[in-house]
């Protein structure tokens, strides 16, 4: 059923959370958290096989078509580390294709595990030159591995993961994708797309809160990377081999976020899927913009490169504007929303995701409306 922002009014949800995650999860994802379970307990076992099935599912994969569901404790950035620490051979080469601050963590991070690193990089809010890469790629062959970022929450770009993939495996490169605010209401079509390694976590579109991030691997690709791990907990092949063995994970699991994860997948398939989820978060994305735009506030990216997930507003150009102010009050609202991250332009982020509905980004418009006027401040941003 699709849910609606009826379902909760006068509900207890207390702050919304307008963030690309955590963010605001329905009451009986809350619920899911009040058992305790051992994690060698067979209820709790059978709870994790499910929820591995059910993330391939969600892509239309399954282990009978070669795919593999991996767990790693952790927030998303430790799944990154865990692909980006297991996946590249001691002698390979990462090239990491940057727009944003999450690709940029990607190279750091491995340049800090020792890894030979290049970047491709282009500003923040282009979309990367697919020729640049394939010149790159060919330029290069000691290039093993490539990684991007599906939906960059520094802006909301979207990046074309596709049309990338493509080059990728005509060049014969090992492909991973960092899809941390996307799996779940973007198709990601690993398959189509010739993705190796996916990437997500628990507290994005699935609507779970944070504990856990995970992997999705092409089976032939995970059973590859043998002998490459340069951590012990994060060891990505070591954690799908522990899970296939017994259903335990090596390390102590967070039971009660996983419980949560389980009751969210069920949400997210009773409300119709990723399809229907994506349309509600188009659909919180659209009305955002109209009451922004009435409000006086410009959008950061062009339309044709921005995603639903999260949107970059400019700062008003008003002297009395002041981003901290305006963040704390509009959380004494109850309404929390989230700083920029851009490199070259003073930008807040408001997310569209999470059990957030049409009368609430009313709300929320409202908020911001009262707050600017308090303030004194003309929302005219460019």
């Amino acid at each position: 059923m699709q849910p609606t922002s009826e379902t909760h009014a006068g509900d207890d949800r207390g702050k919304l959370l307008f963030t690309p995650g955590p963010l605001t999860t329905s009451r009986t994802v809350k619920d899911a958290m009040k058992v305790d379970l051992g994690s060698r307990d067979a209820s709790f076992i059978a709870v994790v096989r499910d929820i591995r099935r059910r993330l391939l599912a969600l892509d239309g994969l399954s282990q009978e078509n070669g795919y593999e569901a991996v767990i790693v404790q952790g927030s998303g950035t430790f799944g990154i580390e865990s692909v980006v620490g297991s996946v590249v051979p001691p002698d390979g080469k990462l090239l990491v294709v940057i727009n944003g601050a999450y690709g940029t963590r990607i190279a750091h991070m491995a340049r800090v595990l020792g890894i030979a690193t290049e970047e491709q990089s282009c500003p923040e809010d282009e979309t990367p030159d697919l020729a640049e890469l394939d010149r790159r790629l060919a330029a290069d062959p000691a290039i093993t591995h490539v990684f991007v970022v599906h939906c960059e929450t520094t802006t909301g770009i979207l990046n074309p993961i596709r049309e990338i993939g493509d080059i990728v495996r005509r060049h014969g490169k090992v492909y991973c994708v960092d899809a941390m605010s996307s799996f779940g209401a973007i198709p990601a079509n690993m398959a189509d797309a010739h993705i190796d390694f996916l990437v997500s976590s628990a507290n994005k579109c699935i609507e779970g809160v944070p504990g856990f991030a995970f992997v999705l691997a092409r089976r032939e690709a995970l059973l590859a990377i043998a002998g490459f791990a340069r951590s012990l907990s994060l060891d990505l092949l070591a954690q799908w081999k522990g899970l296939e063995q017994n259903g335990q994970f090596r390390f102590t699991p967070p039971t009660h976020a996983l419980l949560a994860f389980h009751q969210a997948l069920l949400e997210l398939e009773a409300e119709g899927g990723v399809a229907a989820r994506g349309a509600r978060y188009r659909g919180n994305h659209t009305l955002l913009i109209a009451e922004m735009s009435r409000l006086g506030f410009t959008v950061y990216l062009p339309a044709e490169r921005q995603s639903f997930i999260i949107t970059s507003f400019y700062y008003p150009t008003d002297p009395n504007f002041d981003f901290e102010v305006f963040y704390s009050r509009l959380s004494d609202l109850n309404y929390v929303i989230y700083p920029g991250k851009l490199s070259k332009a003073d930008c807040f982020r408001i997310g569209n995701i999470g059990q957030i509905f049409p009368d609430d980004i009313r709300g929320l418009a409202g908020a911001i409306a009262d707050t600017l006027e308090a303030m004194g401040v003309a929302a005219m941003a460019r």
